[in-house]
């Protein structure tokens, strides 16, 4: 998508035209160029906005672009000029050693987290990392402009070991708005926000913005909650194996509408929202702006692995039981087809599909604040599947 077809003049929430000095109009300065710290570089999104910011037609570009991620930089990472930084931002004072000397950060985009066995200990970590960051940049980065932080859709529904304790708590009825309160349970997207508002209150000028996507349509090797990656693994070890194509899911994920969200869609939102100046201090929803089904989606995936899309039947299953002694049969996909070494736990995140395919809700988010305030960006959901597919095949990690 061209950024033109929605950046220039874009609406602002009275219905108001605006440019300002020369942003949305394609003007370049030296002045106006951003330079962004990618927290979470090597994940869904954060692969997105390495391959985005520092394009010339993006706005304030090209960006200079840090990319921090724990492990050493991978192979299959985008080929930009990001400079990468291995850091692990658990890690206090690594931390501060490696992000103080970046002065020049204009912008910090959070598009990380790690899972913890429960939500108190997510809230803990989580809120360390950021603080970690934050603690590191504030003093130093003196022009700091903006913090993009990415959370998600357990902001309405609630944490996943909520969610296995059978939920002592009621979600939000869909269609989730922004504008919806906080869940009265601990949820560690709730201790960023705060993190993120403190912030806000030490520096003047300091903006932020909140994205919050549903399901991400991506790709990541090193993503702990990639679906569509997960999906595509099972359906190599099916075809490998000659297994039929199953669903395992629930009924009501079979039949219902869910929306999902195109991991360069939520890159996209969050430049905007990193460089409008309508959208500074808000939290905005970050969906395709369409509905699917996963019977649709079901036949779109086998069509790309060349299985039969049969229909659901019977009782669902879970695919972390059913995958738990594929390590073997995946190693040797691998080798066969030469692809990218990867380990299966790597790239089947079954807990999270299981997750996705049962949910006894119909997970639906507004897109009506997004566009009020100027950010028109849609995928196709069908055709994002499609092309994704594609696309983590061409980086070689599927056959």
């Amino acid at each position: 998508m061209s950024w033109y077809s929605w950046w220039s003049g874009s609406l602002g929430p009275r219905g108001e035209k605006f440019q300002t000095n020369g942003e949305g109009s394609g003007e370049k300065s030296e002045k106006q160029q951003g330079v962004a710290l990618v927290i979470g570089v090597t994940g869904i999104v954060g692969n997105c906005l390495a391959e985005i910011l520092p394009l010339s037609d993006t706005p304030r570009g090209p960006w200079k672009v840090y990319g921090v991620a724990r492990r050493p930089k991978p192979d299959w990472s985008p080929d930009s000029p990001v400079e990468y930084i291995q850091c692990d931002v658990l890690d206090r004072e690594l931390t501060l050693e490696k992000i103080s000397p970046l002065k020049d950060v204009t912008h910090l985009f959070w598009v990380v987290w790690v899972s913890r066995e429960t939500e108190e200990q997510n809230c803990e970590d989580n809120g360390r990392m950021l603080s970690n960051v934050l603690d590191a940049l504030l003093p130093n980065a003196e022009n700091l402009q903006h913090i993009c932080l990415q959370t998600g859709a357990k902001h309405y529904l609630g944490p996943f070991d909520a969610a296995a304790r059978n939920r002592c708590f009621q979600p939000h009825e869909a269609p989730y708005h922004e504008e919806l309160p906080r869940l009265p349970v601990p949820n560690f997207y709730y201790t960023l926000e705060d993190i993120v508002f403190e912030a806000a209150k030490k520096k003047d000028g300091l903006t932020w913005s909140i994205h919050r996507p549903a399901a991400i349509i991506g790709f990541s090797p090193w993503s702990l909650m990639n679906v569509l990656g997960t999906l595509c693994v099972y359906a190599a070890i099916c075809k490998h194996e000659g297994l039929p194509f199953k669903y395992p899911g629930n009924t009501i994920s079979w039949e219902q509408f869910m929306d999902a969200s195109d991991a360069e869609l939520i890159a996209e939102q969050e430049i905007w929202a990193a460089t409008d100046p309508y959208a500074k201090n808000q939290a905005f929803n970050c969906s395709n702006g369409d509905v699917f089904k996963w019977k649709r989606l079901w036949r779109i995936i086998a069509e790309k692995f060349d299985l039969e899309p049969l229909p659901r039947e019977g009782e669902g299953f879970s695919l972390a039981e059913a995958m738990k002694d594929k390590g073997p049969v995946w190693d040797a996909i691998v080798g066969e087809n030469k692809l990218y070494p990867t380990k299966i736990e790597e790239v089947g995140n079954w807990w999270f599909a299981d997750f996705v395919l049962n949910v006894p809700w119909e997970p639906v988010f507004s897109m009506n604040k997004s566009k009020e305030y100027g950010f028109f960006g849609f995928r196709n959901t069908e055709t994002s599947v499609g092309q994704w597919i594609d696309k983590i095949r061409a980086s070689n990690i599927v056959p």
